[in-house]
């Protein structure tokens, strides 16, 4: 049986998100998907203005020159939700934890899926798979989808996303939005995200605590690896230390963004110091311009 204080969360997040998906996420949501189309229609030649990442390559290599896929408008979307739950999601020092912005942010976008007659699914994962939900419609469903993210107990620590990726890859045959949601405390999944990006349109929400960018002086500081249990001391009286582990987490952010870049993956960066809402908005009202 669930726990009454889960549903409470639950319910507190059904609340706090029911207007934002009334007046903002539900049109900026159908503008950026809806309106783009996602069932394959035909191939043209390129024109200009086109999004690149429509180019056919197979078609484009036979004629010599460029060809698009051309897209109709579809009726009804999958929307899957990656969400990693490894240990390092327990971490927060404002006010809430990563993992429970996570949640939030997954009410969020599925609720604004489901109020455009969207089905919604749920893959959790740390350093496994750990939970599917198949996509469905519905209040309930959702509620049942923010349930799961909010009341799962890992089995893992670690974080594995390309282990997430190739399981969507075998469960989600059909093109789906897709958002793929963690701190990115992780490596080797650079070939996953880019098969996982070519099939279907893919969304990274980073999500950071500025305790992760910035540390403070506070003296000798005992530090533990949520995900490997491993212990550090640091002197973080030290402006050299301190340069040094800022230095580190820069180097860190802009491999990442740049994987990102380089693979055409769409992202939003999310901060547990910073409100959410405005990033959302920003990438909604980004993405609407670029295919507008």
């Amino acid at each position: 049986m669930v726990p009454k204080e889960v549903l409470k969360k639950v319910k507190r997040i059904e609340i706090t998100t029911r207007s934002l998906v009334n007046d903002v996420f539900s049109g900026e949501y159908h503008s950026v998907f809806k309106g783009r189309g996602m069932e394959f229609a035909e191939v043209r030649e390129y024109q200009i203005g086109d999004d690149i990442r429509t180019i056919d390559w197979n078609v484009t290599a036979r004629q010599g020159r460029p060809y698009v896929k051309v897209f109709d408008e579809e009726r009804e979307l999958t929307v899957m939700l990656l969400v990693d739950v490894s240990s390092s999601g327990e971490f927060g020092t404002v006010r809430q934890m990563k993992g429970e912005i996570a949640a939030e942010i997954c009410a969020l976008l599925a609720f604004s899926a489901i109020k455009n007659n969207d089905k919604v699914g749920l893959i959790i994962f740390s350093d496994q798979v750990e939970k599917f939900v198949p996509p469905r419609k519905g209040k309930s469903h959702v509620l049942r989808v923010i349930r799961e993210i909010l009341y799962h107990k890992p089995q893992g620590t670690q974080t594995n996303i390309a282990a997430a990726l190739e399981f969507l890859s075998r469960v989600a045959r059909r093109r789906s939005v897709v958002f793929l949601v963690s701190d990115f405390i992780s490596s080797g999944y650079e070939k996953a995200l880019q098969i996982a990006n070519k099939r279907h349109d893919l969304v990274a929400v980073t999500i950071t605590d500025p305790r992760e960018i910035d540390m403070p002086d506070v003296g000798i500081l005992e530090l533990e690896d949520a995900e490997t249990g491993e212990i550090l001391l640091l002197d973080t009286s030290s402006l050299e230390v301190r340069r040094e582990f800022a230095q580190r987490t820069s180097e860190w952010s802009e491999q990442r963004e740049k994987l990102f870049r380089t693979l055409a993956v769409d992202s939003i960066d999310i901060r547990t110091d910073q409100p959410y809402i405005e990033p959302l908005i920003r990438f909604f009202r980004m993405r609407a311009k670029r295919f507008r």
